[in-house]
């Protein structure tokens, strides 16, 4: 079962908020006239939450949204379990619970890791890599990537091996790849079938988005673009990783900007 947290949030703080509002206007007087000390227990929950909800509800909506890593489909280079920041500002300020762009501040880039409403269900949130802007033509043949005819070339890192969601041990390729200047690692499993795309044409409004972890990603290859309005924000901050294999943090990952 998924759970909208900010529409949950949001009604905490509506209710808190009435309640708190309430008892200011009424409730309190009342209490003073009778001489009375003790606040109602709802109330003294209230008054003393609202403050703090409202906090994290305003830094939440416009500034930083935590989120965490669900799926191996950006290895290598984000791994499950890792716990980032998202910036909600770098697209533009969007109203909470309804996410209407209000203030235009910038648009996703080539190459950004962009959280997003899944289209098919928008109470999921997903990451992927941008790689088609509006306009764009995008081609994936052969495992490699073609954006306006222009090729995106791969250098070999490595051989290696990877744990998939279901925690099998599975061969993959490690390369570079530059993304029309934008280089970073991706996994190829080379016993995968292609999955191939021929000059998509990506519409007003939409972004075509992958994960680095070619062959193991559900991305615009198989589900379709990205509307502009389910955009969430970018993904900037490794805060934290834990480990759910080894049941360990993984120290070396905290704080790593993402690219």
């Amino acid at each position: 079962m998924n759970f909208d947290f900010e529409l949950i949030l949001f009604y905490a703080v509506l209710i808190s908020g009435v309640i708190s509002l309430i008892d200011i206007l009424f409730l309190a007087k009342k209490r003073k006239r009778a001489h009375l000390t003790k606040m109602p227990m709802i109330i003294d929950y209230a008054r003393s939450f609202f403050p703090v909800l409202l906090l994290v509800f305003i830094l939440r909506s416009f500034l930083f949204e935590p989120f965490r890593i669900p799926s191996s489909s950006l290895k290598p280079t984000l791994d499950v379990g890792d716990l980032i920041l998202v910036n909600k500002f770098n697209y533009g300020i969007r109203l909470p619970v309804i996410h209407k762009k209000i203030f235009l501040s910038g648009e996703p880039k080539r190459g950004d890791i962009m959280v997003f409403r899944c289209p098919y269900h928008p109470s999921v949130d997903f990451i992927k890599r941008v790689i088609g802007l509006p306009g764009d033509h995008i081609s994936y043949i052969d495992k490699t990537l073609y954006v306006n005819g222009q090729k995106a070339p791969q250098q070999f890192v490595k051989n290696t091996t990877d744990r998939d969601d279901s925690g099998t041990t599975v061969d993959v390729t490690q390369k570079e790849e530059d993304l029309l200047g934008i280089k970073h690692e991706i996994y190829q499993m080379q016993d995968h079938p292609n999955d191939d795309v021929k000059d998509i044409v990506v519409p007003p409004g939409m972004y075509f988005v992958m994960g680095d972890n070619r062959d193991g990603s559900a991305d615009s290859r198989y589900w379709g673009f990205v509307p502009d309005a389910n955009i969430v924000g970018r993904a900037r901050l490794i805060w934290m990783s834990w480990d759910g294999n080894n049941y360990n943090i993984r120290w070396n990952r905290i704080g790593k900007t993402i690219i």
